[in-house]
């Protein structure tokens, strides 16, 4: 897991707001979200608190949650995860996540920092899904690792490392460059 420098409350950017309703808010706070983060936090896992949210819609996460989490892969190398969720906020991204295909990473975290309850929310394309398994089986992996593996004839290196770019790009594992060697390990380790 990486180390964690950034935590930012959802509840305090929209204003004390325990509803969060429509795209218009979702891109507010999503401006808000990107002014927060430093350039300085690259490499970072970046927890979206929503400590305090009774309900947030599919709309409004679709503006905030997957617009920061595309922002925070795409442009500033940062990997978003929600924390402190409450039930119906997890039920909604867990609905939108699983339309798209997509998932994010989701716990609890205390005031001293220490993570429970960790889960992925949503779901992934079988592909995707066994290849974020394999890899969380071994602790890490590279494309050429899961070839080796044989345990889907056929898959070849470049296959496996296009599999392994779309989990990197989702924030559920990190890319570390060993020489000429992509390394792909889990952002987290699920409860």
């Amino acid at each position: 897991m990486k180390e964690v420098k950034v935590h930012i409350s959802i509840f305090d950017l929209a204003g004390g707001k325990s509803i969060l309703t429509g795209s218009l808010p979702g891109r507010k706070v999503l401006a808000d979200l990107i002014a927060a983060v430093q350039p300085e936090a690259s490499g970072e896992i970046v927890f979206l608190d929503f400590a305090g949210i009774e309900v947030a819609t599919s709309s409004f996460l679709r503006e905030c949650v997957v617009g920061f989490r595309d922002f925070a892969r795409g442009q500033a190398n940062l990997y978003p995860v929600l924390v402190n969720a409450g039930a119906l906020v997890v039920e909604e991204l867990d609905f939108f996540a699983r339309q798209r295909g997509d998932v994010f990473w989701s716990c609890t975290r205390d005031h001293d920092g220490a993570l429970a309850d960790i889960k992925l929310v949503g779901e992934l394309e079988p592909a995707l899904r066994t290849t974020f398994e394999r890899i969380y089986r071994l602790g890490e992996a590279t494309a050429p690792q899961l070839a080796a593996l044989g345990e889907d004839q056929g898959i070849k290196p470049t296959a496996w490392n296009n599999r392994l770019a779309s989990l990197a790009a989702k924030g559920l594992v990190v890319e570390r460059r060993v020489g000429k060697t992509k390394n792909f390990v889990p952002l987290l380790e699920v409860g």
